[in-house]
């Protein structure tokens, strides 16, 4: 997980870099990260909660 939470950071950084932080390009990547990162803290909050 932490590794897609990376790719996805840098890609989201590259594509900023060529079409502009409001690209829709870059806003959808940005997005996608934004899932990624929802879905780990999910993650952490279900595993607290189990133990």
């Amino acid at each position: 997980m932490y590794d897609a939470i990376e790719k996805k950071r840098k890609e989201m950084f590259d594509m900023a870099g060529r079409y502009g932080f409001a690209s829709e390009r870059t806003i959808r990547c940005s997005q996608e990260l934004d899932r990624l990162l929802n879905a780990l803290m999910q993650t952490k909050q279900h595993n607290e909660e189990v133990l």
